[in-house]
């Protein structure tokens, strides 16, 4: 994005888009009226990197989670060979930096619930070769791994199977995301992780009680860990107004909390909710979003750390020392 002089990568670790791909609603490559996300208007809005979630819908879970798990991988290959003049598949460093010193959108594989995995080491290794680089544990509800947000007050947390899962995850490469674990679970993995971790889209939870949100001792305990926090556009997180202001009001929750701003960034959940905040409709507001940030006082370095600098440095981090060993 080129703003107030500089020229800022954008990234955003969360968009639910390719769910109407699977349906076919829409295809990625269109400019469409529908949902707030597909490449042309990612490009429009500046969007640099955006990491495509894989989703895969309670009924078919647990007994087709697999097979549906594919079908979205498949149909994001599908994506990339038909767009390849505009999207790029990030997976290590080098396409990273490719990408960011090109005009493409660079797309990164995540999985959001680990159902497909079962409780198999081996199914992680073969995600990491089909380019997943970002994956969850749980989404709302419990699983063999963990239990998830929507399990909160309950009293269970990470199994002795996720335990192994994150271990390998950590060894291949897929970055673990804590966004949509139940508190228990969180810090399970807290406990049990080696390398740096991120929440894709989560809130702060002193502004807004949902069980989505992180608590401040969340939040730091991200930050510790060398991690990034992301801000969503989701109006049940954000509470208050439900709207860009709103949102803003979160990151400055977040940076108070953490007192600096390197731990923090931007998880939009675009395509994931039917009803966007006013002012963010769709991917084409993000220059409103750091023009408001401006206006409430945040200073260009901290604007530009949260549109993308953070996770620009995060993934640079991670990737250039990978621990794969067995592929």
């Amino acid at each position: 994005m080129q703003w107030h002089d500089l020229k800022i990568p954008v990234v955003d670790t969360h968009a639910d888009s390719m769910l109407d791909v699977v349906y076919n609603r829409r295809r990625l490559g269109e400019r469409s009226d529908h949902g707030q996300l597909d490449i042309p208007r990612a490009l429009e809005g500046g969007l640099t990197l955006q990491c495509f979630s894989c989703w895969v819908e309670p009924e078919y879970k647990p007994e087709r989670a697999l097979s549906r798990q594919l079908e979205f991988f498949d149909r994001f290959w599908q994506e990339v060979a038909v767009n390849g003049e505009h999207l790029a598949v990030v997976t290590d460093l080098a396409s990273l930096e490719q990408v960011l010193s090109s005009n493409k959108l660079g797309g990164i594989i995540s999985v959001e619930g680990a159902e497909a995995l079962g409780t198999s080491p081996g199914l992680v290794r073969l995600f990491h070769r089909l380019g997943v680089r970002l994956m969850s544990l749980t989404w709302n509800e419990r699983n063999a791994l963990a239990d998830g947000a929507g399990e909160d007050p309950g009293g269970g947390g990470l199994s002795r199977a996720g335990r192994a899962i994150i271990a390998e995850m950590e060894q291949v490469g897929i970055i673990v995301d804590v966004s949509h674990l139940s508190e228990a679970s969180f810090w399970g993995v807290m406990e049990t992780k080696k390398r740096p971790l991120i929440a894709s889209h989560s809130n702060c939870k002193t502004l807004t009680p949902h069980r989505r949100n992180l608590s401040d001792d969340q939040i730091r305990a991200v930050a510790k860990a060398g991690g990034v926090q992301g801000i969503t556009f989701v109006r049940e997180f954000l509470g208050g107004t439900e709207d860009i202001n709103r949102v803003i009001d979160h990151m400055a929750h977040a940076l108070d909390v953490v007192g600096d701003s390197l731990h923090l960034g931007l998880g939009s959940d675009f395509d994931g909710v039917q009803n966007p905040v006013g002012g963010l409709e769709d991917v084409t507001c993000l220059p409103r979003l750091a023009d408001q940030m401006s206006h409430r006082g945040f200073d260009d370095a901290t604007v530009a750390n949260i549109l993308g600098g953070n996770y620009v440095r995060f993934l640079r981090t991670y990737w250039k020392n990978p621990q794969i060993s067995h592929l």
